[in-house]
């Protein structure tokens, strides 16, 4: 499990860091109360958290007066100059992100002119980076002035926590895909998922804005291929591929009875070796291990894996008989739907074993991740098939996380089968059918799928010359990144 860290904090100016809300409702006020029309609270989301131009507009096309943004500007200014105030909290808490090397930057509807009376206030040097009304084209409610604040930084939204104090500032910042903390400041904000509602950010710290980014759960399906035996110095290169896929859970498959202890012990994480051909390996302690310690060449084996310090999640690895191979038998012998369904005997035994084991073994709110070699295609890919492997683990609640992440097989079919076959190994004169047959599957408890990718590094040569492959398998892996949900 990934606890990403928390990459930067991007502030909104006007209420939040500074009292400047309340001034800028109250010189909305007094030129809208000049016009005949004083402000009501309706009129909020037409003014708070809103730049000069858009109330400006608003306020001419309904009293009949153009030309606003001039008396609107140097009302405001006027009070700004005179009238700054922090906000509590607010420079304990930027003092407090200096000290633990957190960037912040200043993101704000406010002209650059207001900014920077603001910012030399506060101090410019509290900020890596300010994005004013000046600086992107569409500013709050889009999301532009946000994205521009992290393409600035150099960090991704998800890995950020916003500021905000209105409603219009929360929807940019939400939009941009950042975590929210709301301050609400004059109009009420509700709590959501993904956005925090605190009082005041004299209750706010940087341990707090660190828990608002939630954790990530890196988990990678792979068969080995006879342990990687085939490739040189496979046990290397295996590595590699862990170590830049940034995988924290493997389920491995074919792992030769001794990958998944040399795996672990190299990078120093736990594993469990079950049977001869499966294994876990984790970064995060094996509580549990799950399934038959002496399972055969086939079938499915778990663990039981702490993050967070207490929560836990459920890991399987399965590997399903490899024959009948349902994609030969549709391509070169021409079986019909109905005689493909009736040759996965074997392999729906092998899962439905697998599923009992697994429901045996978690609780009524455990989340569960099942990997595996399965050698057979997906009923959401082939449709002219319903595979009944693939909707036996979807019948028992188990959602496939590439189409999830990617629904459209035309468009990214995710083919496993195989990087190093482009044609048939006993006949090169038929081509290979390439499939979707290794997956990641999980029952969405406390788990929602941010991306699903397959792994294949350079582009392998062919079988039979593949022993200088950099990869070394005969499958492509699956990469799934999950993030993990606060517990129910």
């Amino acid at each position: 499990m990934t606890r990403p860290p928390l990459q930067a904090v991007l502030f909104d100016m006007d209420g939040t860091l500074v009292d400047t809300e309340r001034l800028w409702w109250e010189a909305v006020q007094e030129v809208a109360t000049g016009l005949g029309r004083p402000l009501t609270e309706a009129d909020q989301p037409e003014v708070l958290g809103r730049p000069v131009e858009h109330t400006a507009d608003w306020l001419g096309r309904i009293t009949g007066t153009p030309g606003l943004a001039g008396p609107l500007h140097r009302e405001f200014s006027d009070r700004v100059r005179t009238g700054i105030v922090p906000r509590p909290g607010a420079l304990a808490l930027l003092d407090a992100l200096a000290r633990d090397g957190v960037p912040t930057a200043l993101v704000t509807a406010s002209p650059r002119s207001v900014a920077d009376s603001v910012l030399a206030v506060l101090g410019a040097d509290r900020f890596r980076v300010s994005v004013t009304a000046d600086d992107t084209a569409s500013t709050k409610p889009a999301p532009d002035p946000y994205l521009a604040a992290c393409r600035a930084l150099g960090v991704e939204p998800a890995r950020c926590v916003a500021v905000e104090d209105t409603p219009t500032g929360v929807s940019s910042a939400e939009a941009a895909g950042c975590a929210v903390l709301a301050v609400p400041s004059l109009a009420p904000i509700e709590a959501a998922p993904g956005r925090t509602v605190v009082a005041s950010l004299e209750e706010v710290t940087a341990q707090r804005l660190r828990s608002l980014v939630r954790p990530r759960l890196r988990v990678l399906s792979w068969n080995l291929w006879h342990g990687g035996a085939k490739v040189d110095d496979h046990r290397a290169k295996q590595l590699k591929v862990i170590l830049d896929a940034e995988a924290d859970v493997v389920g491995l498959q074919e792992t030769a009875g001794t990958a998944a202890r040399e795996l672990a012990e190299a990078l120093g994480w736990h594993h469990h070796q079950a049977g001869e051909n499966l294994g876990i390996i984790s970064r995060h302690p094996i509580t549990a291990r799950l399934g038959d310690p002496a399972v055969g060449f086939y079938g499915a084996a778990g663990a039981r894996i702490r993050f967070d310090g207490t929560r836990e999640l459920d890991v399987w690895t399965a590997h399903l008989h490899y024959t009948p191979y349902g994609p030969y038998e549709a391509a070169f012998d021409g079986l019909s739907p109905a005689e493909l369904i009736a040759h996965e005997d074997v392999r729906l035994a092998q899962m439905r074993q697998a599923l009992r084991q697994i429901a045996e073994a978690a609780g009524a709110t455990t989340p569960v991740v099942l990997t595996g070699d399965f050698n057979c295609p997906s009923h959401l890919d082939r449709t002219d098939v319903a595979w009944p492997v693939t909707r036996a683990a979807e019948e028992a609640g188990l959602r496939d996380s590439y189409r999830e992440a990617l629904p459209d097989p035309v468009r990214d079919p995710g083919h496993t089968w195989s990087p190093v076959h482009p044609r048939h190994e006993d006949d090169p004169a038929l081509p290979e059918p390439q499939d979707r047959i290794d997956y990641v599957l999980h029952n969405g408890r406390g788990l929602s799928v941010l991306d699903a990718r397959t792994v294949v590094t350079g582009v392998p040569r062919a079988w039979p010359d593949v022993a200088g492959n950099d990869w070394p398998s005969d499958h492509a892996a699956v990469l799934t990144t999950f993030e993990l949900n606060p517990p129910d």
